[in-house]
């Protein structure tokens, strides 16, 4: 299997597609191409929640604002993964998610370049350069990357992290990490922060607001505070946009007060 995720909408990843199927016979399979576009952090993020549902996988993924300039082009191994991409620390969150789920050490995976020869375009290396490479990794298999002249193993690439919050008693201060299509603020303060607090009430940068296991219970269109599925504190709005109600987005602080 090959998966495919990008910031490309449409109609880009269809070229992707048609470079993977002239060169394997992979089943193809979208995990998403509106990712938010340029934001490297929201695509990984994005990421950590999906990709580890899949099987082994070769996981190709463009969310590049760097395309054309002299970043690398990378690939991360993990167990039964591979993970290919550009070098800005796209790949690194869910490599690590990929690593810890497998052998329980986050840190057990490895990363190779991909030295690939003038592209055809300068501004559309998921075509030109990470689909064949896909295709190219998939056929050769994960376990035998180091066979191919292509794949050189680096210690030297982009790194991501995602800020951690600071929780302090009854306090916490973060930030939201992403906002989903729904509009629910997912941020970083984790959702163990809540855990006596269902069925009460959580102050959100000042302003208090119910703490509920699910949106529908409050009334429509009342805000409550809640922890989604990814683990996370999450701001939202029964039926509603909750990065509007509570006035907040992407990289904004959030202050908690219990």
């Amino acid at each position: 299997m090959i998966t495919l995720s990008s910031d490309f909408g449409s109609p880009y990843p269809a070229a992707m597609k048609g470079v993977i199927c002239q060169a394997t016979d992979a089943r193809i399979e979208d995990i998403a191409h509106d990712f938010p576009r340029q934001d490297i952090r929201a695509a990984a993020f994005w990421l950590t929640q999906t990709l580890p549902y899949f099987p082994p996988a070769v996981h190709c993924v463009v969310v590049d604002p760097g395309v054309g300039t002299d970043r690398d082009a990378i690939i991360v191994r993990t167990g039964d993964h591979a993970l290919v991409g550009p070098d800005n620390g796209v790949l690194l969150p869910v490599a690590r998610e990929l690593a810890a789920n497998e052998t329980d050490a986050p840190d057990a995976f490895e990363v190779f370049t991909w030295a690939y020869d003038d592209p055809a375009s300068t501004t559309f290396h998921g075509r030109d350069v990470f689909a064949p490479a896909a295709a190219a990794v998939h056929d050769t298999g994960v376990d035998n990357l180091e066979t191919r002249p292509e794949t050189t193993p680096t210690d030297d690439y982009v790194d991501l992290q995602f800020p951690a919050a600071t929780v302090e008693g009854d306090g916490a201060t973060g930030e939201v990490l992403v906002v989903d299509d729904f509009g629910n603020a997912v941020t970083n303060v984790p959702g163990e922060f809540l855990a006596n607090q269902f069925g009460g009430t959580v102050a959100v940068d000042g302003v208090e607001a119910p703490v509920r296991r699910a949106y529908a219970a409050v009334d429509r269109g009342q805000r409550l505070v809640t922890v989604g599925s990814h683990g996370n504190v999450e701001l939202a709005v029964n039926r509603g946009r909750g990065d509007e109600a509570f006035g907040v987005s992407t990289g904004g602080a959030v202050d908690l007060s219990l």
